[in-house]
């Protein structure tokens, strides 16, 4: 286990999100598409989904985090999910307080 990379991987909200998603299921979409259902997305949702593209999915999945499939946007436990799971179960059972 390296702490460090488990620590800056949940350190950003928008991965901790995805992550915490998948300890509750396994596949997810990439979520490419606006939270509030609109066809059109506002400025910070564009933000939001280019920093996803480009900084926070290929993040975890150079961690082997997760297993990201560019085409079908659909995104899996990686080979090191289980590395980062009892951090992940910790914020969840907080969460869930």
């Amino acid at each position: 286990m390296n702490a460090d990379l488990d620590f800056e991987a949940l350190a950003h909200e928008q991965r901790r999100t995805l992550l915490l998603a998948l300890l509750e299921s396994n596949p997810q979409d990439a979520g490419f598409e606006s939270p509030t259902g609109h066809s059109v997305l506002t400025d910070a949702e564009q933000r939001e989904q280019i920093e996803m593209f480009h900084i926070h999915l290929p993040k975890l999945e150079d961690h082997g985090y997760i297993e990201w499939n560019e085409e079908t946007d659909q995104i899996v436990k990686g080979p090191q999910f289980d590395e980062i799971r009892p951090l992940l179960e910790c914020i969840a059972s907080d969460d869930a307080e």
